[in-house]
């Protein structure tokens, strides 16, 4: 099973989906991405990671363009921007799915405040992403 998660930085909310998906099941073939890719991942997405035993710190954001001619199961986009800036794959593209999430790194206040909602997205997508698995991918 092939899956690429796309979000517009590929910094937080597609490399915190990534870590629990391959988390779930080492079988599966998850991949990321982003429209407009930030320089690396997220420092705060990777600490928040960590916390639940998830390793992202090696995640690089790549471009959408380095995943167009290959076929995927399912792709994913987890934000608003990515879902209406997703590019047509010239690859065979199974199913297509938008699971949406807030961006963390937008979020402004006190170092707890957004380390709070970090966590709060990264549990979210830990629990849409569970669901996911079980209900599509869980054999």
């Amino acid at each position: 099973m092939k899956i690429l998660i796309l979000c517009t930085g590929n910094s937080c909310r597609s490399q915190m989906a990534h870590g629990f998906l391959q988390s779930f099941d080492k079988r599966l073939e998850v991949f990321s991405g982003g429209t407009a890719p930030a320089a690396q991942v997220n420092a705060q997405a990777v600490a928040v990671m960590k916390e639940v035993g998830i390793d992202i710190s090696t995640h690089v954001p790549t471009p959408v363009s380095a995943y167009l001619n290959q076929t995927w199961d399912y792709v994913i986009t987890v934000c608003s921007g990515a879902d209406r800036d997703c590019p047509v794959f010239s690859g065979s593209v199974g199913k297509r799915l938008h699971i949406g999430f807030d961006d963390p790194s937008h979020a402004c206040g006190t170092p707890e405040h957004v380390e709070a909602e970090f966590r709060r997205v990264r549990d979210e997508i830990k629990e849409a992403f569970l669901q996911f698995y079980a209900s599509e991918l869980q054999q």
